[in-house]
């Protein structure tokens, strides 16, 4: 059977199918443990995920006959595709007043958050330096790594294995494996310990940010809108088609050492702003291009766990041979001083609402599981909107910030 980029068995895909949804239900128990009053909700999924990478990857490529990454980029991609989109629908019907009424403080989030990560990050280069690694060539490969991990880019991951020497490319790639782990589970633990930590009132802040929901282009039309199927599965399907296509429009980049690299949305960007768009004007005439908000909720879950599980099982895959303590300690460093920086700039500086700080260092972080966790953490997918507003700020920005440290260290 011709799947996956390559030749894989039935029995081959009934195995990673299998192992997908054990990885599913044992993750989500491993999420649903609370220890005064934190969880790990679905990231649960992805810390089985490692497990099961670290543990069991050689049963399961040997069962894909060799094609396994493949097939868990696939996994991860649809998951992505899913959860995105969903989030883009979820915003769309606020996100435009929410961006027009606070633009610059999304755009200054955005730029604050990946800035200090990459200030970190040139100091534990630094550090490095200090510490006796002499190979600097090597250090730089690695901490970029380490960087597009700890804001768990794939964008700047990408971007990164661009700018560095061909024989360092695998160092970028184990950099990123190391750092990406506490990059997913530290921003998800972030946003249930701050309204903790600040004992905040959580029904007085989502009211902060809560706008009139629904349709507006619904209420403004009193006739009967065409529903192409039961629960708008179509115009989901539709919104993800256009948004991939426009995520893989790659554009070239000029100036000095970025010959031959190009910037795109990506499938996470397209998606995202093509279903905002048809979540904000939620018709074409009669016909409705609205999902249902049940059908919005059951694939942002499947997609957060498919996404989880594909990017984890491959993690785990080479976490124990390449994991040093120091680089993890970098990339913790990484993940935990934009984060900081980012809450307290928008507390005090920016005087945003609590949720509104959160969603925006969801979207800075540009942290697919945290955006989940938050949501369920205030109960209202109000904070969808400040996510959606700061990602394509931080979306550009950390790919510019990742080759910059490439480049000139």
């Amino acid at each position: 059977m011709n799947l996956f980029g390559g030749y894989i068995s039935v029995t081959g895909v009934s195995f990673l199918m299998f192992s997908v949804m054990a990885i599913a239900a044992l993750g989500y128990v491993v999420g649903r443990i609370t220890f005064r009053g934190i969880s790990l909700g679905t990231a649960g999924v992805f810390l089985i995920a490692i497990i099961y990478g670290c543990l069991f990857y050689d049963d399961l490529a040997a069962a894909t006959e060799g094609y396994t990454k493949n097939a868990l980029k696939i996994i991860e991609n649809m998951g992505l595709i899913l959860f995105v989109t969903s989030v883009g629908f979820i915003a769309g019907p606020n996100f435009f007043a929410n961006l027009k009424k606070n633009f610059k403080s999304y755009v200054l989030m955005g730029l604050v958050i990946i800035i200090s990560g990459g200030i970190a990050a040139v100091a534990c280069i630094y550090i490095g330096r200090a510490t006796g690694e002499t190979d600097y060539s090597r250090l730089t490969a690695m901490v970029v790594g380490l960087f597009s991990g700890a804001m768990t880019s794939t964008p700047a991951f990408s971007a990164s294995k661009a700018s560095v020497a061909p024989e360092l490319e695998d160092i970028v790639s184990v950099g990123y494996g190391i750092a990406y782990i506490f990059g997913v589970i530290g921003v998800v633990l972030f946003v249930q310990l701050m309204p903790k930590l600040t004992k905040a009132n959580i029904p007085e802040e989502i009211a902060k940010i809560s706008q009139d929901k629904g349709d507006i282009k619904r209420k403004a039309y009193t006739g009967t809108l065409l529903e192409m199927d039961d629960f708008g599965i179509m115009p989901f399907a539709l919104a993800a088609v256009i948004g991939v296509f426009v995520g893989s429009i790659k554009i070239p980049m000029t100036g000095s050492g970025l010959s031959g690299t190009t910037f795109s949305l990506t499938t996470t960007g397209g998606c995202l702003l093509i279903a905002l768009m048809f979540g904000h004007f939620g018709r074409i005439g009669r016909v409705s291009i609205m999902p249902l908000e049940i059908t919005l909720k059951e694939f942002r879950e499947l997609g957060l766990m498919l996404f989880l599980i594909g990017a984890g099982v491959s993690a785990g895959e080479s976490f124990i041979q390449s994991f040093q303590l120091i680089y993890f300690f970098y990339g913790v460093l990484m993940t935990s001083v934009p984060m900081i920086i980012g809450y307290l700039f928008g507390r005090h500086v920016l005087k945003l609402a609590l949720f509104n700080s959160l969603g925006s260092i969801t979207g800075g972080m540009t942290s697919t599981p945290a955006l989940g966790t938050l949501i369920h953490v205030a109960g209202s997918e109000d904070v969808a909107a400040s996510y959606a507003s700061t990602y394509p700020v931080a979306l550009i920005i950390v790919v510019l910030v990742s080759q910059m440290i490439a480049l000139l260290f």
